[in-house]
């Protein structure tokens, strides 16, 4: 049970031990996607599509329905492996088979949909994959085994690539030894939650750090990426320091060829790509006239 692309690095690793048959393969519904609501498939069951046409795929809309878990009883599964589904499990199917999920954080750490974004908002060291075995709460199962990586400056496209490898592993590993494995009780007063991640989410403001900033930057692109309340949208900046503190905010500082250099109320950013919040050419061209001005004018 899994939707995106790092639930299909997992599912493709189960698929190529030989020791392992897939069943089934249950996966959200196909979604519309961009400007013309184009009917797109999920990563996982495009790789069905492509690799496995003749195990038999579900997308149900809600699984908690009579009818999936009647499909799953039949299934009889020895395990069913979870990863970034995006739909909650009922007890009913939670005691069909050890449901282990492969959450993408140091559990009881950030709980919830956004553990890898919420890692790097909160400027973590380390983020890792822990599998749990499930049960009727939010991330809160038995620990049966875990692995961890230093983010150092990843994005958040980039420790979920690091992640999913590690998770495909991982998952094999607790398969290979599940009968030996004593699972462990995670410390629930350690715990933190990692909410949806949000449009609004994306909003910044030069009054807050540089860093805090940059870290939004990592955390929230490609989606919903980070912005001005009067929608300018950075797509590529880089934290030059975080420690200078300012006055005088959205300062220029440098102007390059591909770059401009501005003040925040703690510390500096190199600004290299941006968006325009409006196709109408005369908004546009106030925006731009922001980045011809000169060193010690203001972005603004």
């Amino acid at each position: 049970m899994g939707t995106p692309n790092y639930a299909t690095k997992i599912l493709n690793s189960i698929s190529q031990d030989k020791k392992y048959e897939i069943v089934a393969i249950f996966t959200q519904p196909d979604k519309p996607v961009g400007r013309k609501k184009t009917l797109t498939p999920p990563s996982v069951k495009l790789w069905q599509m492509e690799n496995a046409p003749k195990i038999k795929l579900y997308q149900p809309n809600r699984l908690r329905d009579g009818e999936n878990i009647e499909i799953l009883q039949r299934l009889k599964p020895d395990f069913i492996i979870v990863a970034a589904y995006g739909q909650i499990l009922p007890k009913e199917i939670l005691s069909i088979a050890p449901c282990i999920n492969l959450h993408a954080s140091l559990l009881p750490k950030y709980r919830g949909a956004s553990p890898i974004q919420s890692a790097i908002l909160n400027d973590e060291k380390y983020s890792g994959i822990t599998a749990m075995l499930m049960d009727e709460g939010l991330d809160t199962g038995k620990i049966l085994g875990f692995k961890y990586l230093k983010i150092q400056d990843n994005n958040s496209l980039e420790l979920f690539e690091k992640l999913s490898n590690i998770a495909s592993s991982l998952i094999l590993k607790i398969l290979n030894e599940y009968e030996n494995i004593e699972p462990l009780d995670q410390i629930h007063v350690l715990s933190s939650y990692a909410p949806k991640i949000k449009k609004e989410d994306g909003l910044i403001f030069l009054s807050w750090s540089a860093k805090k900033i940059y870290s939004h930057f990592k955390a929230l692109t490609p989606w919903p990426g980070i912005f001005f309340e009067n929608g300018l949208k950075i797509l590529e900046c880089e934290l030059v320091n975080d420690e200078k503190e300012y006055e005088v905010l959205g300062q220029i500082l440098n102007i390059n060829e591909d770059s401009i250099t501005i003040t925040t109320k703690k510390g500096s950013l190199k600004i290299k790509s941006v968006q325009m919040p409006s196709k109408n050419a005369m908004q546009a061209t106030e925006f731009l006239k922001g980045f011809r001005r000169g060193v010690g004018d203001n972005l603004f």
